[in-house]
């Protein structure tokens, strides 16, 4: 328990120190706009003339297509190609969601992900352009903001307990020394150790190019809001430099987007000759231009296309999709329910900021004040309440829970609906129709039909909600500062009375929260510990293996795992728990349209728990529904698969091999595949073999990801018999769900002192019999911890695991087993483990080697695991 609290914390931390820097930074924000009224900075706003606000429109689209160009040197760096639309869709949709939403289930590398897979890149050639992008744009920034730190110092006086001659000095030198190892490390292309990581450098023609976009970036970003500053604003070349420092600051704070650092500090350096109010304005102009706009833009964009998509009126205006961008524009729905999410969680703070507002257009009602002021009361509480309702259903919508859509409609419409009652706020409401139509497009990608409390609202996801909540009491007390406290506030009625009504309002979405927050912490924990299957569940799982395709499904056979069902009953992942790790095996299996809403219903069932879903040794098939459902990925090794209609022992590289081979043959050994059921002498002599192979090996017999001896499971497999003289030599049972096209070895075990080539015949032979019934791929299992990463964007996980590959002998050994596996020249497909964010590969690892090892005990020693898929076989 304190292990886990301790982790727990590890995890918040972060975003507790998030939430504290944005406290600290709207503090002193609201510090500095102590002596303004906000009457002035929405009319400032208002008066922005229309050809400044073009102006900082062109400026942003400069600045956009400056950062598509971090996408294309990262691809050129990692040595892959992409169509020039497609990394210009790829990168701006990445910058529009990952800009503005900054740690979210929505980020940056999420959005590429989707987008670049789809033309070929891997889980791991999109971690390390994102890396790519992440190292450059931090460096860039932090150089470019120590630069102009370098040249003016003063600007950041009242920040630093140094003298200005100080702080240009030590500034200075670090931009000196960070640009002479960089060009220095580019020219040479030898690695940069940096703490416990290896970075490689672009050579010194890329990095002049990333220094070009970095500086067109920066320079288009400042002069978005230098444009917008009033008179009084320093010089352009300047104020580069403020923006620098400030965009530096706001970066190392971690904040995201620097709300609240940013602008404190854009306020703080900028003259004394700038009004603090106009300032404020501009800044808020500034964000609703670089960040709001480009977020709006690329939503709408995504839901054209999810439009255009399904046909209707849509695909007639602006035609179907088609073209190189169909896979991306198609990836992208993928990302839908996390984009609507973020978008109701945004009005929703909009709804409850609007519901803080003095009403201005009192003028705009009938003059009756009875009438006027329960419009005007009942208008505010609605927006109030529908603000808070939209927090709440954001959670449902990114778990795509259909009931959580449609409350959602009805929230914007109901939201509308009280801001014309608000004094006729036109512009609120047409913002939440226009949300409210955006999201209508996106309807068939909330299927799912369960509760909306089904999920765990975490305890990240409450620590935001509070940070939101207390970021709109201090806009409270921003906006009435001026009216003086009194108990006769909370029982005042009148049209006039602007901050009783906000008061009311407040407590009303707050209390709705708290409600909501209580129920949650209430709700009864279920936690299930099932042992063993229902015989009943076991022959369900059974039965659904006619329809599967990977022979890994069979594993559901052995009897040491528990099933979760869809709710149509058409696909199931099998399971095991150890401490507080919920492990699926492999891919789930069934029918493809029900794997979705399984798959969140087994994160669900383990969070409800109290544990963590885990997905060991899932394919690439289910990387993009890993993803949705917010899980982190790591590779744990490659599949090998031979080609089998391909495969053949003819030529040059086979021949040491097919000698053996045909060695074997004249020495009398003899293999057959025996279909089941078997006889009960067939498997008592198996099992005389089974005893002497366990007998001379230490440790216990593996189980979970691997077949173990058990009569009721062997009998509904077909085995492979290896005979010399009548007698049985070696065995293996055989995995071929469905229509057999697709089969693997398990469970093989052989006569001590018949190991020396036995193995490689018995594949041999395999591979040659079901290459002549038609079969279209044979798989010799997985090499745990091959082909990890090289690259010096890799993560720890790969750094530990290349490191067990290759030096992990007195544990395992790896590398033997996937060299024993390349003689066969297979095709390499990774395979990964999917863990909820914060928890380590290795913590996860760890559970799944007990569950495979039957314990702790069953880690003691070193045992060659019992079936052919992991262990390398000898000879």
């Amino acid at each position: 328990m304190p292990q886990l609290l301790t982790q727990s914390l590890r995890n918040l931390f972060p975003l507790l120190l998030g939430i504290a820097l944005f406290g600290m930074g709207i503090y002193a924000l609201q510090h500095l706009l102590a002596p303004v009224d906000p009457a002035d900075i929405l009319h400032t706003m208002r008066a922005t003339p229309v050809a400044v606000i073009a102006l900082a429109l062109a400026a942003t689209t400069v600045g956009y297509s400056a950062l598509v160009g971090y996408d294309w040197l990262a691809l050129q760096f990692i040595g892959r190609t992409l169509p020039v639309r497609v990394v210009a869709f790829g990168g701006f949709l990445g910058y529009a969601f990952g800009n503005t939403i900054g740690i979210s289930v929505v980020s940056g590398g999420a959005v590429r992900y989707r987008i670049y897979s789809a033309y070929g890149l891997n889980a791991f050639d999109v971690a390390a352009v994102s890396s790519y992008i992440a190292i450059a744009l931090g460096t860039g920034l932090t150089l470019i903001g120590l630069a102009a730190l370098a040249l003016n110092p003063s600007l950041a006086a009242a920040y630093l307990p140094f003298p200005p001659a100080t702080v240009a000095a030590v500034s200075g030198g670090v931009v000196a020394v960070s640009a002479l190892v960089i060009f220095g490390t580019s020219w040479s292309q030898r690695s940069l150790r940096v703490w416990r990581f290896d970075l490689r450098l672009p050579p010194p023609r890329s990095l002049g190019w990333q220094l070009a976009i970095t500086l067109t970036d920066v320079v288009a970003a400042a002069f978005t809001l230098w444009i917008l500053l009033p008179d009084g604003k320093p010089d352009f070349s300047a104020f580069v430099a403020i923006y620098g420092i400030a965009t530096m600051i706001g970066v190392i704070s971690h904040v995201p987007g620097g709300v609240g650092v940013f602008e404190t500090v854009v306020i703080g350096t900028l003259p004394a000759t700038v009004p603090v109010g106009e300032a404020a304005a501009a800044l808020l102009l500034f964000r609703c231009i670089y960040y709001l706009v480009p977020f709006s833009l690329g939503f709408v964009l995504v839901s054209l296309n999810e439009a255009r998509l399904a046909g209707g009126v849509a695909a007639r205006y602006f035609g179907r999709a088609t073209g190189p961008l169909r896979p991306a524009i198609e990836a992208m729905g993928g990302a839908v329910p996390s984009l609507a999410a973020v978008a109701a969680f945004s009005l929703g703070i909009y709804l409850l900021l609007v519901s803080m507002i003095p009403s201005a257009q009192g003028h705009a009602l009938a003059e009756g004040d009875l009438v006027a002021a329960i419009l005007l009361e009942g208008g505010t509480l609605v927006s109030a309440v529908a603000g808070g309702l939209l927090l709440i259903l954001s959670h449902g919508l990114a778990r795509r829970i259909a009931a959580a859509f449609w409350l959602t409609l009805a929230t914007l419409a109901g939201g509308a609906a009280a801001a014309l009652l608000n004094d006729l706020d036109v512009e609120s409401a047409a913002l939440l129709l226009a949300g409210l139509g955006v999201l209508v497009p996106f309807r068939d990608a909330f299927y799912r039909q369960a509760k909306l409390t089904s999920g765990v609202f975490s305890a990240g996801w409450f620590l935001v909600v509070a940070g939101v909540l207390a970021g709109v009491g201090a806009f409270f007390f921003f906006v009435h500062q001026a009216t003086p406290y009194s108990t006769d506030l909370w029982t005042e009625f009148s049209r006039d009375a602007g901050t009783p009504r906000s008061l009311r309002a407040g407590l009303a979405a707050s209390a709705l929260l708290l409600f909501f927050a209580v129920y949650i912490a209430l709700r009864p924990v279920r936690a299930t510990r099932d042992t063993a299957p229902e015989p009943a569940a076991l022959e369900r799982a059974a039965a659904l293996l006619d329809k599967a395709h990977s022979p890994q499904a069979c594993l559901a056979l052995t009897g040491d795992k528990q099933f979760l069902f869809s709710r149509g009953g058409g696909a199931f992942i099998m399971y095991a728990v150890r401490g507080s790790s919920w492990v699926a095996l492999g891919d789930p299996v069934g029918a493809p349209d029900e794997v979705g809403e399984l798959c969140w219903t087994f994160v669900e069932k383990a969070e409800r728990a109290g544990g963590r879903a885990v997905f060991y040794e899932a394919s690439h098939h289910h990387l993009p529904q890993m993803i949705e459902m917010g899980l982190s990925l790591h590779k744990i090794g490659e599949e090998a698969v031979i080609d089998l209609p391909r495969f053949s022992l003819s030529g040059a590289k086979f021949k040491s091999m097919r000698a053996a081979h045909n060695r074997r043959l004249r020495e009398g050994l003899d293999m057959q595949v025996l279909d089941p059921p078997h006889s009960p002498a067939l498997l008592a002599e198996l099992g005389a073999v089974s005893d002497a192979w366990l007998a001379a090996k230490s440790g216990r017999e593996k189980r979970f990801s691997v077949g173990r001896f058990d009569a009721a499971y062997l009998n509904r497999c077909p085995i492979a018999v290896v005979r010399h003289g009548g007698k049985v030599q070696a065995f293996a049972n055989i995995l071929a769900p469905g229509d057999g096209r697709a089969v693997a070895i398990d469970l093989m075990r052989y006569l001590p002192g018949q190991a020396s080539g036995i193995m490689e015949f018995l594949f041999l032979s395999l591979i040659e019999q079901y290459r002549d019934r038609g079969a279209l791929e044979f798989s010799l299992g997985t090499a745990p911890l091959a082909g990890l990463s090289d690259r010096s964007v890799g993560r720890l996980w790969n750094r530990f695991g290349r490191l067990m590959f290759r030096h992990g002998g007195a544990f395992y050994n790896f590398s033997g087993l996937r060299a024993f596996k390349q003689k066969f020249r297979p095709d390499w497909r990774p395979r990964y483990i999917a863990v909820p964010p914060g928890m380590s590969p290795t913590r996860a690892m760890l559970d799944v080697a007990l569950l495979v090892a039957g314990g702790p005990k069953g880690l003691v020693g070193r045992a060659e695991n019992s079936d052919a898929r992991r262990a390398p076989a000898p000879g």
